[in-house]
């Protein structure tokens, strides 16, 4: 699950994406007394909608090790998105995240203009699926589930040829490799792209494991 950027968005294959003339106002934010008579209606920040997709996870089992928020939005150091931005062109998020089985999970909507829109819709529609669990359909809430199944970046080559490093390295040989190649693949870097950080992300964290075990 950690192989996939939370930054930039990295969108589920196979998701189909909303032209702009699809998109929509959210209305996920909450109502105030203002300064006047009447309530007003307050948009939702990036903060409170990482916040309810966070919670309804958490209701379902999940912690935030196993959740990774992907959008447009630089994170912070928790690795969720800072809410301290402008909205970027594309506001679509994708929330992944690992269940209690160890099956990887995704949903994705660029349905609303606004990032704190889409992240607030995601956990309405969580809640709603939550309630699945509630009244006892715990299969049914499952079967829901089963078509957010996440794809995770393919890994032909073996994880040392992809760091360059010699199959029987160690721990820092393998760390020394990683900081070396994320500074050159990163989305951000010229020549870098998700793929590319995905995959080196995706060998680091395979040759730790072997190094583990």
């Amino acid at each position: 699950m950690k192989a996939i950027p939370a930054y930039p968005l990295q969108w589920p294959t196979g998701w189909q994406r909303s032209s702009f003339a699809q998109r929509t106002h959210g209305k996920f934010g909450k109502r105030d007394k203002g300064t006047g008579s009447y309530p007003v209606l307050r948009d939702v920040t990036v903060n409170d909608a990482v916040n309810r997709v966070r919670d309804q996870l958490r209701m379902l089992g999940i912690g935030d090790d196993d959740i990774v928020i992907s959008t447009n939005l630089k994170t912070r150091l928790d690795g969720f998105p800072r809410s301290d931005q402008a909205q970027p062109s594309d506001t679509g998020v994708a929330v992944y995240w690992v269940d209690r089985d160890g099956g990887s999970r995704c949903m994705a909507t660029d349905r609303y203009f606004r990032v704190a829109d889409n992240l607030a819709g995601i956990a309405a529609s969580l809640e709603a699926l939550r309630a699945l669990d509630r009244h006892g359909s715990a299969e049914i809430l499952s079967r829901a589930f089963s078509g957010f199944a996440a794809l995770e970046a393919p890994q032909d080559d073996p994880w040392h040829q992809v760091l360059g490093v010699p199959a029987d390295a160690g721990k820092p040989a393998i760390e020394a490799a990683w900081r070396r190649l994320r500074s050159t693949c990163h989305p951000d870097k010229p020549g870098g792209s998700v793929e590319a950080f995905q995959r080196a992300q995706a060998a680091y964290e395979r040759g730790l494991r072997e190094v583990v075990l």
